[in-house]
């Protein structure tokens, strides 16, 4: 059964949590509201912070998810934290997440997902590594929600 709001975080919201949230709502639309945050803002010496990764937009613009617009959030940015499912992708944003919902009937789970910013080699092998970290996320998502359903299906 799907939940009918899901937030996903990670460290600086910029990479995986912005890529798990397009992902989600590719494959299961307006049924699910989704959303995004990092425990904290990326440095501002990594050049415009609060977009998302270049590498990120590429990978999923490759699915037509269009990662382009996204601003990178935090958990204190929330303007409504009532959400059924909060899933972490880091050990960093889970804490934060348990934080947030020690009071709250939210239910947290966390799903441990490689940094494909710490790949290195060609362009082509980094963009191979944030492939990876889609693919993991898509799979995941599928498993955990179910089957893409379409009309007649």
């Amino acid at each position: 059964m799907l939940p009918s709001a899901v937030l996903f975080a990670c460290n600086y919201n910029r990479v995986r949590s912005p890529m798990a949230a397009g992902l989600m709502r590719r494959l299961y639309g307006a049924r699910v509201f989704v959303d995004s945050v990092g425990v904290r803002l990326p440095p501002v010496a990594w050049g415009d912070e609060d977009t998302a990764d270049a590498f990120a937009v590429a990978v999923m613009d490759e699915l037509g998810v269009d990662l382009a617009i996204h601003r990178a959030r935090t958990f204190d940015d929330l303007e409504d934290g009532s959400f059924d499912l909060i899933v972490s992708l880091t050990p960093e944003a889970h804490h934060r997440a348990l934080e947030l919902t020690r009071r709250r009937a939210t239910e947290v789970e966390y799903w441990p997902t490689l940094d494909p910013t710490l790949s290195t080699g060609t362009r082509e092998a980094v963009l191979l590594a944030y492939r990876e970290v889609r693919d993991s996320l898509q799979s995941r998502l599928i498993a955990r929600f179910g089957p893409v359903r379409t009309f007649g299906g």
